[in-house]
């Protein structure tokens, strides 16, 4: 299986803003989909800086140009993420790509929410969330997609429960 390493570049030029990373692939390309990729920022965060800007000036859509001359447009969703990750990593935090099927363990998946391992094995047991055992295994394995919907219900419960006290508080006339 390949894996994906980000790294900066030898180059710290002002050139092309993507000059600061360079991407070693290792095994088949096509297998990168498959597994979660994690890229640190530069040290130097003048080129994310730039690329923040050009970004903000020039909206969607875009298209990226290569270095023979070809241009290809740049789709919505894509553009957005781009804009997510430049976001992120001016801001000095790493930026991780995972897929929605990736399996993770209960530590992963109970840091990824917050809370505690146990407290997430109680959520588990009570089928809150789904899980799987592996065939011969006894540890337990939460897909990364199961783990958003959770935290997604959550927090429209939460929504809907401060929305009901908001209501509450205004009929006592304890907020205006």
């Amino acid at each position: 299986m390949g894996s994906e390493v980000g790294r900066r570049s030898a180059s710290t030029g002002r050139g092309h803003p993507f000059e600061y990373f360079d991407f070693i692939y290792s095994g088949d390309v096509s297998s990168q989909a498959s597994e979660s990729t994690t890229v640190v920022p530069p040290d130097d965060t003048e080129a994310l800086l730039d690329l923040s800007r050009f970004l903000d000036q020039v909206g969607w859509p875009t298209a990226l140009l290569g270095h023979d001359g070809q241009t290809v447009p740049l789709p919505m969703e894509a553009h957005r993420v781009l804009v997510t990750v430049v976001a992120s990593m001016r801001s000095g935090k790493a930026v991780t790509i995972a897929p929605l099927n990736q399996r993770l363990t209960t530590q992963e998946a109970a840091n990824f929410l917050g809370i505690s391992r146990p407290t997430l094995v109680k959520l588990l047991d009570r089928g809150e969330i789904s899980f799987e055992r592996p065939a011969a295994g006894r540890h337990r394995r939460v897909r990364l997609d199961e783990v958003l919907e959770y935290q997604m219900s959550m927090r429209v419960q939460r929504r809907a429960t401060l929305d009901e006290l908001t209501a509450k508080a205004a009929e006592l006339g304890l907020y205006q």
